[in-house]
């Protein structure tokens, strides 16, 4: 078989912007597991080793999508890195769960790249770092959803914020910045941000979501995540009452891997993740 890749796909989106949309899959593939992956935090979908993870995942037998939020500072004409900033200071939490809405309502419609190949009883939702939180979220509203997998996840949003003089001085600004260690672009976020999770926070409190969760949950995190603590994989586990934590014994956050990822294989951390995933969808 051979492996067909659909890239750069403009979904439209429900605030102006596209959901910029890869899937690959095996040729002539009949009602296949769908595995949908989302980026995290300053990530893009074309990050680092994750084209090569896909590749794998669809040598595996597996529907593969992966996507830009439309708010992640990438474009259609360049969705790698971040030439759109504002786009990127506009971004909320509630307008990623619009976009996985977007990205599920076109995956189970009639422009879906052969529909025939796709099993849409068995859709596994799959994010890291901070997607890791918004799928807990999303996977909890949505019963398309049937399986679940995060990957360095965030256990809890408002942790993330600042506080006291530091967010007082945001919310007088309006905007802040971060800078990108690797672009070293100073990255903003309007104030819209912290007040959209305020307004949302019920919805985005991630231990309710994952609370309510039914279905098959498997946790995944490096035991030397200097980003993310472990304890968040920790506390994941305990709230949902169907889920499985697998650590990695002293990997990172990003599982070894880098951007730009130009060597053949995925790390070793990650070529363990893909079996494990596969595993646990093939179930």
């Amino acid at each position: 078989m051979s492996l067909r890749i659909h890239r750069n796909i403009p979904l439209k989106g429900k605030h102006g912007r596209p959901v910029i949309t890869d899937v690959f899959y095996e040729e002539d593939l009949k009602n296949a597991p769908v595995l949908v992956f989302c980026h995290g935090y300053k990530g893009f979908k074309d990050w680092g080793a994750w084209n090569l993870m896909a590749e794998e995942f669809a040598a595996q037998g597996i529907v593969f999508v992966k996507f830009n939020f439309a708010f992640n500072g990438g474009t259609l004409e360049q969705p790698i890195d971040f030439p759109d900033l504002d786009a990127f200071g506009e971004n909320t939490y509630t307008k990623e769960l619009d976009d996985l809405e977007v990205l599920f309502d076109w995956i189970c419609g009639n422009d879906f790249p052969s529909p025939e190949a796709i099993d849409l009883s068995n859709i596994t939702l799959m994010g890291h770092s901070r997607g890791g939180g918004v799928v807990v979220v999303k996977a909890a509203e949505d019963r398309r959803v049937k399986k679940l997998v995060t990957l360095a996840a965030v256990s809890d949003f408002g942790d993330r914020f600042p506080q006291g003089e530091e967010l007082k001085a945001w919310e007088q600004k309006g905007i802040a910045y971060i800078e990108n260690t690797r672009t070293k672009q100073q990255m903003p976020h309007l104030f819209d941000f912290y007040e959209d999770f305020k307004e949302s926070e019920e919805r985005l409190t991630i231990s309710r979501a994952a609370k309510q969760l039914e279905i098959p949950f498997l946790i995944i995190h490096g035991t030397n995540d200097e980003t993310v603590e472990v304890e968040n994989a920790y506390d994941l586990q305990k709230w949902s009452k169907n889920s499985r934590l697998f650590l990695l014994k002293g990997s990172d956050h990003v599982f070894e891997a880098s951007h730009p990822w130009e060597k053949e294989e995925l790390p070793l951390a990650m070529q363990q993740i893909v079996k494990k995933v596969v595993n646990f969808v093939e179930l």
